[in-house]
This record gives structure tokens, C-alpha cells and sequence, in this order.
């Protein structure tokens, strides 16, 4: 089933205006630079650091859990090595196929962003902007998905499988790092009192 869709992508959807387009989407995402530039932006600036935060805990959990965890352990490989009829686009990739890392990381930073919107953040939950840079994430994950389908790289349930290694790790990354920060701020105002004190 999931190198039939694989063929069926390559017989009937791929084309000459299609794939240079899937390319780019893909492309975009190698390495997590796009997401750690991102991410390291936020940080900088002052207000936008939690969110950033936030995202940046989502995308190590996700990384830990992908590249150190469930690819070693799934060992599965890439589907042009095991469907002969089928071509890929672009380069050969040198890790393992389940779960799709790019995939896991988009989701992890789009999810980071939705789960602001969903369970809230001052200044962001209910800041229009940022929920529509939330779509946009949203939907520039699921073509970072479907392209790593387009370019014959991953099957789909390696994308389905990065997805939610990707979504729960946003959910991990977000309730992670409200953790984080009320020990950092309890451990502050527990400074503060005690030099007030003295």
C-alpha cells in the first residue's frame, strides 16, 4: 500500500511544473537550518523569546526522539532502495526512512505555534499576526510532507509517522518550557527575597 501510493504519485502527479516547486518546498527544510535560524531569531529578540523557547524545545525533543531513538531502532529503508520502478528526485539520502525527520521538524515548530494559539500565551494566543503566521507554518508543514512523498524520499507513514513524532513533541516543548520558567522565576524571586532580607 504505502509503495503504491508512491507510484501512483510518480505515474500520475509528478510533472514538469509540479516538481521544480516540490524541489524548493524540500530543500527548504534540509539540515533544520531553516528552523534553527527561526528559532534563534526569536530568542534574540526580547519579545518573542518564549515563543522561540518554546519552539526551540519542541524542535530538540523532536530531534532526540527521531534521529537517536526511532530511526536506529526502525531501521527502515528508503523506499528507492526497496521499489525497483521507482525514481527519486534529487539526492540520496544517507539516513534511515521512518520517520521522516523533516516532516517531524515542521511539525514540531508549526505545532509549537499552535499549541500557543490552543492553550495560550500572553501577547500571542490572541494576537492576530501570530495566528496567521501559524496557518502559514501549518500549511508550509504539510508541504514539507507531502514533497518528501513527491521526491520518492519517504513513505507515507514514514510522513504520518513524523508528523505526530512532531506534534507530540510540540506538545511536550510547550508544557516543557512553562515548567522551565516557573522554576527559573521562583528560583529569582526566591533570590531576590533573600537578598532583601539581608
Amino acid at each position: 500500500m504505502d509503495g503504491d501510493i508512491l507510484l501512483f504519485i510518480q505515474e500520475f502527479i509528478r510533472n514538469d511544473i509540479l516538481t521544480p516547486f516540490m524541489v524548493v518546498i524540500t530543500r527548504s527544510a534540509d539540515y533544520g537550518a531553516l528552523w534553527i535560524t527561526l528559532i534563534l531569531a526569536l530568542i534574540i529578540i526580547r519579545k518573542t523569546r518564549i515563543p522561540g523557547h518554546i519552539m526551540g524545545f519542541s524542535l530538540a525533543i523532536e530531534a532526540i526522539i527521531v534521529n537517536l531513538l526511532v530511526k536506529p531502532i526502525a531501521a527502515r529503508e528508503r523506499p528507492y532502495d526497496v521499489i525497483e520502478e521507482l525514481v527519486y528526485i534529487g539526492k540520496k539520502q544517507l539516513d534511515n526512512s521512518f520517520p521522516s525527520g523533516h516532516t517531524g521538524a515542521a511539525f514540531a515548530v508549526a505545532g509549537a505555534m499552535l499549541f500557543i494559539v490552543i492553550f495560550g500565551l500572553k501577547g500571542f494566543s490572541d494576537n492576530k499576526t501570530f495566528r496567521r503566521l501559524t496557518v502559514v507554518t501549518l500549511i508550509y508543514a504539510v508541504l514539507i510532507a507531502l514533497s518528501r512523498l513527491y521526491v520518492g524520499v519517504h513513505y507515507p507513514t514514514d510522513v504520518l509517522g513524523g508528523m505526530a513524532i512532531g506534534l507530540l513533541s510540540a506538545l511536550a516543548g510547550y508544557f516543557s518550557e512553562r515548567k522551565v520558567r516557573a522554576l527559573w522565576e521562583n528560583r529569582g524571586a526566591s533570590k531576590r527575597a533573600a537578598d532583601t532580607e539581608v
